[in-house]
């Protein structure tokens, strides 16, 4: 054999045995994770940076939050991460056991990218935890602060001591085994009026649900079409969320051309439909940083109770709180018309179509509106209570309950009469009624947002018009505020506005509000 051959068949087995060394190594670096338990557990904390810093901290629904500074190169600190994690689990993500009272976050030191923001808040040693309310985590820290919100946590260096810190922060009996939804810190609604304005939170997530809902069970029909359009204008227009108004309004921007009138009558109207549903998944009607899955205000005790359907009612109420007196029958049909085609619980939107159905006469007054949904939801509650109270099916912690409560409102309650339909026997001062139904669902409810700066001021406002639905219509001034946010939705903004004299209803401008 030739010594050709020989370096051939050498330069062969040399290969194998490195392809099996490797191949080895990598058996026994998965029998070593198998031995620790399979891959790294879920990281709970939020890993921040200079460049999402603020933005995270301006946009969460929680009311504290805790930064850890720390270093990956500083062995304390990587024995200390399950200590933080394991405290991080009870409050954050969307199977939170407490959600929405602690944003539990941590910021890499030791990433070139971090210096400046570490050296903001004159970090001393690692790991070193900060707590305060988010948004007074922008400036900066630094020893000689003597009015400071911002506290370093002294005594954190274990799981259960972090927790009992925080526990006597904030007047709470946490533990570690807690679970979700045996919760028994959850605060009645009735106790303190100022929680609705965790609901915010609420009203969005309770939005988008209600377009993935459309979506997933292609509720987009030739017949549907026009009360989701007039749903989605009233959005734009009084949504208490400006991240919600807008997304609304990059819908009906684009909803023309994604599903026109016509689409139904084409052969392939399954395909475009299919199609239709697959484009409108990419938009997100409140933004993609939404909370998902947390319901503050609407968070039940059970996991199957109240959220949802908790949520779109706040949204209702916000909504008829907002109107001018002008779009108090335009918002009434589009809400019924809305819950009609779109409320996938049959039996609860056949009840509301018929307290619609009831109604006598249009309206003409805003405040009559409110007043007339407050009181088809007493009387859903009324209802509510019977079916719950037999069946045992409520939320033992949240029964349904006449509203407003008299430590509430001791205004709106004058005597008990004889029994009221939606009253429960209670002689309501209607006038009372309305002024706590625009403080509770209008100021009180965004009262978190203005203080986050998410909120811009009331302005001026735009008022709906009863229309036709052969086209969709955004008010001129959101398409303003829209192309003023941003260069490519002002373009779509911008194209909007150029087709406007071709359609056939409109929106008047009684003045600019912002979206």
């Amino acid at each position: 054999m030739s010594l050709v051959h020989w370096i051939l068949i050498l330069n062969l087995w040399i290969l194998k045995a490195n392809s099996l060394q490797a191949g080895s190594r990598v058996v026994l670096r998965e029998i070593g994770h198998n031995i620790v338990g399979g891959s790294d557990p879920k990281d709970y904390a939020v890993e921040l940076n200079a460049t999402n810093f603020d933005a995270v901290l301006k946009d969460t629904p929680a009311t504290y939050a805790i930064v850890e500074f720390f270093a990956h190169w500083c062995p304390a600190c990587r024995n200390y991460k399950h200590h933080y994690e394991n405290v991080a689990k009870l409050f954050n993500g969307p199977n939170a056991v407490h959600p929405g009272i602690v944003l539990m976050t941590r910021v890499d030191c030791a990433l070139k990218i971090n210096s400046k923001l570490c050296d903001k808040f004159s970090v001393s040693h690692y790991p070193m935890l900060f707590w305060g309310p988010p948004t007074k985590f922008f400036a900066g820290w630094s020893s000689n602060q003597a009015k400071s919100k911002l506290r370093v946590i002294d005594d954190g260096r274990t799981a259960e001591r972090l927790l009992n810190w925080i526990n006597k922060q904030i007047g709470s009996s946490y533990g570690l085994e807690d679970e979700k939804f045996e919760n028994e810190h959850l605060s009645s609604n009735i106790s303190d009026p100022g929680q609705i304005a965790r609901a915010v939170y609420d009203v969005e997530e309770a939005t988008a649900t209600a377009f993935d809902i459309i979506l997933e069970h292609k509720m987009i029909k030739s017949e549907t079409r026009a009360p989701l359009i007039k749903f989605l204008q009233l959005l734009v227009a009084h949504h208490p969320s400006r991240r919600c108004r807008k997304g609304s309004a990059e819908v009906l921007v684009n909803f023309d051309d994604l599903c026109p009138l016509d689409m139904w009558s084409s052969d392939k109207h399954d395909v475009d439909t299919s199609n239709m549903i697959g484009v409108l998944r990419n938009f997100h009607i409140c933004g993609k940083d939404v909370p998902r899955g947390y319901w503050m205000f609407c968070r039940g005790s059970k996991n199957d109770t109240r959220g949802f359907s908790c949520g779109l009612w706040v949204l209702m109420h916000s909504l008829s709180v907002r109107i001018e007196d002008g779009e108090s029958q335009t918002a009434f049909t589009s809400i019924c018309d809305f819950i009609h085609n779109f409320f996938i619980c049959q039996e609860c939107r056949q009840h509301f179509y018929e307290m619609c159905s009831s109604v006598k006469g249009p309206f003409t007054k805003a405040r009559d509106f409110a007043l007339w949904l407050w009181s088809a939801h007493n009387e859903v509650n009324e209802r509510l209570m019977k079916e719950e109270a037999s069946l045992k099916t409520g939320d033992p912690k949240f029964p349904k309950i006449i509203w407003p409560p008299k430590q509430f409102c001791p205004s709106c309650h004058h005597s008990r009469g004889p029994k009221d339909k939606g009253g429960s026997q209670i002689d309501w001062k209607r006038d009372e009624v309305f002024k706590f139904l625009i403080s509770y669902y209008g100021n009180t409810l965004v009262s978190l947002y203005k203080e986050k700066g998410l909120l811009v001021g009331d302005g001026t406002t735009v008022i709906l018009e009863d229309s036709s639905t052969n086209a969709v219509v955004v008010p001129v001034g959101a398409a303003l505020a829209i192309a003023l946010a941003s260069c490519a939705f002002g373009a779509l903004a911008c194209y909007w506005r150029s087709q406007q004299k071709n359609r056939k209803y409109y929106h008047q401008l009684h003045s600019l509000k912002n979206i």
